[in-house]
């Protein structure tokens, strides 16, 4: 039997058997993680939210420091198409304050006498300048609505901000002082764990009594105490600095044990004491040999460690233990929540709450799909 362009169907199966018998480790993980169509989805997303969180600036029609007192606590504006059957593009109707008859509470409403249309690629109003990857001045935004006009796709807070870019910017310090974090942790639990396991003796000795007295601690009551020593006098760059160290500090025993019960099994390979009886160094030994053999693992225990940091820093936030205002955070976002009248009248400022639950639910599906495509016997 041969395929349509003449090639033995025997033969194209062997070339298919070898392409999988001889790929390497990698590459057979790849294929399994794709085959995970829930971690495949959970990438995606996580992929769109850093992107958003990279260009944040941009995507964001107002700054971190902009607000309008005639708009506060507004609720989300509607985006209209078409007005009195006509299609215009997309547009906002102008803003009235009403009062409620029975609350008396001021409320918002639609002025249909009034459009604006909404313009995409504009230069944005006067304090919403910023540099473009850190690098070039611009005042560029993805959408602006005309002169007069306002947009708030996610309404206000108590100030008159813009909830949607102040949850855009919120998002360059929730989603990447989990990463930097991570990574110190990596490095801190790599050098760590692989000299108690490497070595062994009373080496291993101190660094486990070490792992279990900072273990015994409360998470969250040790974050709180960490951070109440951070001064309110700081700027919110060193204040984000010192947040990622102290989740560092406390998350780095966990991996530590990893590496080490890892390293007690793999120095026992033939491998390793091949290496070892021809001399390698030990620094040799554990980057070269060692780490590299039970690489997949790290990486899964690391993806599973981001969404407690995530959450980490968004509890500190919202204890008003970590970042502060004008600084952006999820958490900064959420504390004007831990309020019955926000939830009862203002339940918009909840939204910040949403992207928390769907960034660390994909990191937890991503893990899980890593998990498996780690794992030799599936």
């Amino acid at each position: 039997m041969k395929t349509k362009n003449g090639t033995p169907a025997r033969k194209v199966q062997e070339k298919k058997s070898d392409k999988y018998y001889y790929a390497s480790q990698w590459r057979l993980m790849a294929r399994k993680f794709r085959r995970h169509k829930l971690a495949m989805v959970s990438t995606v997303v996580l992929l769109i939210f850093y992107l958003i969180a990279i260009f944040g600036n941009f995507i964001a029609p107002q700054g971190t420091e902009q607000y309008e007192g005639r708009y506060v606590n507004c609720p989300p504006t509607r985006v209209h198409l078409f007005h009195e059957g006509k299609l215009i593009g997309p547009f906002v109707y102008g803003l009235k304050t009403e009062r409620d008859p029975v609350t008396y509470m001021a409320q918002f409403a639609e002025n249909t006498e009034k459009i604006y249309r909404i313009r995409f690629f504009a230069q944005g109003d006067e304090g919403g300048e910023y540099r473009w990857l850190g690098l070039f001045p611009s005042n560029l935004h993805l959408f602006e609505a005309e002169e007069g006009g306002r947009v708030f796709l996610f309404g206000t807070d108590n100030m008159g901000r813009d909830l949607f870019s102040r949850v855009i910017l919120g998002a360059q310090i929730s989603l990447f002082i989990p990463v930097v974090g991570m990574l110190m942790t990596l490095v801190l639990g790599l050098a760590i764990g692989s000299l108690a396991g490497y070595f062994g003796g009373w080496v291993d000795t101190v660094i486990q009594r070490v792992i279990e007295v900072v273990r015994s601690f409360p998470q969250v009551p040790l974050w709180m105490a960490l951070s109440a020593a951070i001064p309110k006098t700081m700027k919110p760059a060193q204040v984000f600095m010192l947040m990622t160290v102290i989740l560092s500090l406390v998350s780095w025993p966990g991996l530590a044990r990893v590496v080490r019960s890892k390293f007690i099994s793999v120095k026992k390979e033939d491998f390793i004491m091949a290496a070892r009886i021809s001399g390698a160094p030990a620094s040799k030994l554990i980057t070269r040999h060692m780490i590299p053999s039970f690489l997949s693992y790290i990486i899964v225990d690391m993806t599973m460690a981001i969404p407690s940091l995530i959450i980490g820093e968004t509890t500190l936030s919202f204890l008003g233990l970590g970042l502060r205002s004008p600084a952006t955070s999820w958490g900064v976002l959420l504390q004007e929540t831990n309020k019955l009248e926000t939830i009862m009248f203002y339940n918009w400022k909840l939204i910040p709450m949403l992207f928390v639950f769907l960034s660390v639910l994909a990191f937890n599906f991503m893990g899980d799909g890593l998990r498996d495509a780690a794992d030799p016997y599936k």
